[in-house]
């Protein structure tokens, strides 16, 4: 999860399919419209072995385009797959674990961050970020109003970067940057039109390149 721009970066989470070429061509394209800090591929209802499979096609994709691949499931997959890292979508032990049994080989990181209290305690854990919603959590336009004002509260105090997830709408991304977030992570917004996902991606660096808060002008900095 490198960083390129002194602004929040976007994050996709991959959607669901059984169909290993469409979902490459999905990502392939939508990759192909800017700037993507990383893209999480959950397991979703794969059975270990296709998770594999699609981990093992999806992974070179997305690192090609100078991304992070980061994995949420089974994690001996993402070692077989050479992946960057795992998304551990537990809760603060789990994340824990992961976090010593994987650092610092692994990017490692996500969490059941549902308020301040368990958010504290994942960060105690040292993650390489913290995950403020949940995958499949965008059902709405707008992004969550607890997951920005959770975002907003972290990144005011803590120097572990967050993810915050956005709406349907792309434009919830500039909300989630005005939060102070490092990440804003988007899925149905960019990939509910195939054919447009490359378009939504190259909107959304746009306007963030334009609107978003740059990190030195923010209070915290």
């Amino acid at each position: 999860m490198r960083e390129i721009e002194n602004r929040c970066r976007l994050v996709l989470i991959a959607p669901e399919g059984d169909d290993i070429d469409a979902r490459s061509r999905l990502l392939e394209g939508a990759l192909r419209g800017g700037d993507v800090a990383s893209v999480i591929l959950p397991q979703y209802g794969l059975n270990d072995s296709d998770f594999q499979k699609h981990a093992e096609a999806l992974v070179p994709i997305i690192q090609n385009a100078g991304a992070a691949a980061l994995l949420a499931g089974d994690t001996r997959v993402a070692g077989r797959a050479k992946a960057d890292g795992i998304h551990v979508t537990g809760g603060a032990d789990v994340l824990a674990e992961a976090v010593e049994k994987f650092t610092p080989k692994l990017i490692v990181g996500g969490g059941n961050a549902t308020d301040r209290h368990k958010a504290l305690e994942i960060g105690e854990a040292q993650p390489d970020y913290i995950f403020f919603g949940k995958i499949g959590g965008d059902i709405k336009p707008d992004a969550h109003p607890k997951n920005l004002a959770l975002g907003e509260w972290w990144a005011s105090m803590v120097e572990v970067p967050c993810i915050v997830m956005g709406g349907t709408d792309p434009q919830s991304a500039l909300a989630v940057a005005e939060t102070g977030a490092e990440f804003v992570a988007l899925a149905r917004a960019v990939f509910d039109d195939a054919g447009q996902a490359p378009h939504v991606v190259a909107f959304v660096n746009g306007l963030l390149d334009e609107k978003a808060p740059r990190f030195e002008d923010l209070p915290n900095a």
